[in-house]
């Protein structure tokens, strides 16, 4: 594959400053891919509607930017759950149910999709441990991130060397939620309060998923950063299932967001 066709992600500069090259990162938009229409870009969900061949293809080009063949790009079936898996050098394609993945084992890629929800990816640059989450505001709540900085360490990863850091997501401006999660949210912990802003709809809310992200992060005891770039307004760069839902269209894209330990 030509290295002018690859896809160019955007990065973490906490990871980059912290994990050297033999870490590689990236958070990769909707650009660099070859699917059309409503999927044109970038779109690697096995689980929309477009053409295989297109997503495989698409696939292929962030592993080929990791150096690596497309066998190599571990992803699973997310399900908005707080489970985690160990990727290993046993890793024969499958994608079992869970929202998280961590490895110890070089070249393989973690991979971790979004259209809103919060990609999130982790490492351990000295012990040689990375990790990646998806945290919709379910997996979020239900302990998905403390469960990938958990299982790091069952790794061989140290609490206070874990950097973290959230990629593009929906901002609080664009989360309005109807009073049903409203309620549930504050059911469950009455600190998620803090999160939810006022709606001119009467009993709605507009959520900060993205701090709550960070916020629990920090709380598990690893330093972590958010990009700051929110998927709603950007129809060019990022694909966005409110969007999609807003625009009543049939099906919406999925970007990837990755990381992996290079071979020596």
């Amino acid at each position: 594959m030509q290295e002018d066709t690859l896809p160019l992600p955007l990065q973490s500069p906490l990871l980059v400053a912290s994990t050297g090259p033999r870490i590689r990162h990236g958070f990769f938009t909707r650009h660099g891919g070859v699917s059309q229409g409503i999927y044109r870009g970038l779109n690697v969900g096995l689980g929309s509607q477009d053409e295989r061949q297109a997503v495989l293809e698409n696939r292929s080009r962030v592993a080929a930017w990791f150096g690596l063949p497309l066998e190599k790009l571990a992803t699973v079936h997310q399900v908005h759950s707080p489970d985690v898996v160990v990727v290993d050098d046993t890793y024969d394609g499958d994608r079992p149910q869970a929202d998280a993945m961590v490895t110890a084992t070089s070249g393989i890629i973690l991979g971790v999709l979004a259209a809103d929800c919060g990609p999130i990816l982790f490492a351990d640059a000295q012990a040689g441990v990375v990790g990646a989450a998806h945290a919709g505001w379910k997996g979020a709540v239900s302990g998905v991130l403390e469960n990938t900085v958990d299982a790091m360490i069952a790794l061989g990863a140290s609490r206070k060397r874990i950097v973290a850091s959230l990629g593009p997501s929906i901002s609080q401006e664009n989360y309005e939620v109807g009073p049903e999660r409203v309620e549930s949210l504050k059911e469950m912990n009455p600190a998620h309060a803090a999160y939810l802003s006022s709606s001119p709809n009467a009993g709605h809310a507009f959520f900060d998923l993205k701090q709550l992200t960070v916020d629990r992060l920090m709380a598990a005891g690893v330093t972590a950063e958010n990009l700051g770039i929110c998927t709603y307004p950007d129809n060019d760069s990022f694909y966005s299932f409110r969007r999609t839902t807003h625009r009543s269209e049939p099906d919406y894209g999925r970007q990837i967001s990755a990381i992996a330990i290079l071979e020596n």
